[in-house]
């Protein structure tokens, strides 16, 4: 027999698939250099994480894609398989402060640049940099653990991209004015979402009888961690 306690935790953890199912159905930008969409997935799944753990959180996050490529039939293309990558990394930096926090856009520098043009457009990946200065401030500021997880989803999915489609530099190096200001709007969502997740679950948890003993909620309705 099941506890009171696992039913509640896999109530919660089915709620948050199907969340992050139907967030996925949401498009609000184009991926420039392909017809695959970024959607209110990349505010959501970031934050799931911060709630249950790192490691249940990319399990959770992965099931989630895998049920969403399953319901658009199992697409083979390389742009959606290598979307499957990036929201995992962001996931684990969001959730926790660790040293893969500063390896993984380490590692992506290096990855980008080995390619000819990468090393052309190297400029381009100094935005990876971002993640590992909010590395220092992960445990103080939601915005900067949201601005650490986007640019390394970003740094993951670049360091595949530049490696898979040979993009030329000089579309690289075009992006440069853009990237600050998507990656901006997308750690603001992920910022805002997990604030108000994390004040509707506290509320269910203090105010009504279901308790959430198994969901890690911050102490106050904030934009900063204690």
């Amino acid at each position: 027999m099941f506890s009171n306690v696992q039913i509640k935790k896999s109530s919660f953890i089915s709620l948050f698939v199907l969340l992050g199912f139907l967030a996925m159905q949401v498009p609000f930008s184009k991926i420039i250099g392909s017809e695959v969409k970024f959607n209110l997935f990349d505010f959501y799944g970031p934050i799931v994480g911060g709630f249950i753990g790192s490691t249940v959180g990319v399990v959770i996050v992965f099931v989630m894609q895998l049920l969403n490529w399953a319901w658009h039939g199992f697409a083979l293309d390389t742009a959606t398989l290598i979307r499957f990558l990036p929201v995992l990394f962001s996931v684990m930096y969001f959730a926790k402060k660790t040293k893969w926090n500063l390896l993984a856009p380490a590692v992506c520098m290096i990855t980008f640049w080995a390619h000819p043009e990468g090393r052309i457009a190297w400029t381009y990946a100094l935005y990876w940099l971002i993640p590992i200065i909010m590395y220092i401030l992960h445990d103080k500021f939601i915005f900067a653990r949201a601005l650490g997880a986007t640019f390394t989803a970003h740094a993951v999915g670049g360091a595949l991209w530049v490696w898979a489609f040979n993009m030329k530099a000089e579309i690289w190096l075009s992006l440069i004015p853009v990237v600050w200001k998507e990656r901006g709007l997308m750690a603001i969502g992920i910022m805002l979402t997990f604030v108000i997740f994390n004040y509707v679950l506290r509320t269910i948890d203090e105010k009504t009888t279901i308790k959430l003993p198994f969901l890690k909620l911050h102490p106050k309705f904030s934009f900063t961690t204690k």
